[in-house]
């Protein structure tokens, strides 16, 4: 692998730790290029972000847009430096020769880009421009890198409040928030997406009978043993005590139950040591498919009474909720209208009957659904 191949895996790898990219905007991040633009007195700053084919804008202040192609951007220069990037001139810069953003919309004459720094992987840029060029001096760097810091620090505190800190899977509000960025994105392209929920059976004796701090250590480890399953694009979080959404984008729900039994058996197979002796747990889990033009919670809300019909089911499995398909009704109707048509000026006439021999409409079904295709332990 070449070096810029290896930059690029590494930042690719530190941005989707990060969980930033294609999110909404926030004020935070707002105010930093907008005291970027203020203090170097430009007309434009951006907080950006480079993944594998474009520049993707977190904050813009002065540019509409929220992403570009890669190859013309000037950050993507600047983070193949370690240094903060300085164009007093972008036409006497040999590198920007025809490019389209510096002889064309925005006219970048001037660029001063900071480098973002990640787990030792530049992921992005805090820069400003201009459409003339300018004069940017030492401290004008060393400011520019400050504001660089910050934004970093921002980031670093965002992924933190993210995160469950007990188990380190995203925190409820994160997850909701994930699963309907990836619900939109699943029914925009068409692309299946599968949610399920999983729940701990008879947690709270675990609680009784080895106290909570063998309890934190199970949902630690449950988690633990989930993420060994699971695929970088997955997603799993807490939504309180002990139970657990988990996302699974581009599975069908017929390949996701065969994930969650995976799942299922790497949780029954969990041995946790504890003072009072060693803890044995399973859990129940319930799955379902994405419904278009339903919202992410009303994913979750079919998911939970999935998960508790395994609950009830006996626990230690894993229920799909499947949407009852309507029933199609056949409906006749009668002519509506007889006549004659004439032609050739009235001279010629021809009988007509005009009718809908048939048509099929949808009646109502069971739109509550219900549980299906249980996949139960063996003993």
């Amino acid at each position: 692998m070449s070096a810029e191949h290896h930059d690029d895996a590494c930042r690719l790898e530190a941005l989707a730790e990060l969980d930033i990219l294609d999110t909404p905007r926030e004020r935070a991040f707002d105010r930093l290029t907008g005291l970027c633009r203020k203090i170097f007195d430009v007309p434009m700053s951006t907080l950006t972000f480079i993944d594998g084919h474009r520049q993707w804008f977190k904050a813009a202040d002065g540019m509409t847009e929220r992403e570009g192609d890669r190859r013309p951007a000037l950050c993507n220069l600047a983070i193949r430096q370690s240094e903060p990037l300085v164009i007093f001139d972008t036409h006497q810069d040999a590198r920007l020769a025809g490019n389209v953003l510096v002889y064309g919309k925005p006219f970048i004459r001037f660029y001063a880009g900071a480098q973002l720094r990640i787990s030792g992987t530049n992921v992005g840029t805090l820069c400003a421009m201009d459409t003339r060029p300018r004069v940017f001096g030492a401290r004008d760097v060393e400011m520019l890198r400050d504001l660089a810091a910050l934004a970093v620090d921002e980031l670093m505190l965002r992924n933190l409040s993210l995160r469950d800190g007990l188990t380190g899977a995203l925190s409820r509000r994160a997850f909701r928030s994930e699963g309907e960025r990836l619900r939109a994105l699943a029914e925009r392209h068409r692309h299946p997406l599968t949610c399920a929920l999983l729940d701990v059976d008879h947690f709270k004796s675990v609680n009784d009978n080895h106290g909570h701090a063998a309890g934190d250590l199970v949902l630690s480890k449950v988690v633990g043993a989930c993420q060994n399953v699971l695929r970088a694009s997955d997603v799993i979080g807490r939504l309180g005590g002990e139970e657990f959404g988990i996302i699974l984008p581009h599975t069908s729900l017929d390949d996701a139950m065969a994930v969650l039994e995976k799942m299922r058996s790497a949780v029954a197979d969990l041995s946790i040591e504890s003072p009072s002796g060693p803890i044995r747990i399973t859990a129940s889990f319930g799955a379902v498919d994405l419904t278009p033009g339903q919202p992410f919670d009303a994913m979750l809300a079919r998911a939970d009474r999935a998960m508790y019909a395994a609950k009830n089911g006996g626990r230690n499995q894993v229920i799909a909720w499947v949407e009852a398909a309507p029933s199609i009704a056949p409906t006749l109707r009668r002519v509506f209208k007889a006549g004659q048509i004439a032609f050739n000026a009235g001279r010629s006439t021809f009988d007509c009957t005009v009718r809908a021999l048939s048509e099929t409409r949808r009646a109502g079904g069971d739109l509550d659904g219900r549980p299906s295709r249980a996949v139960q332990a063996r003993d």
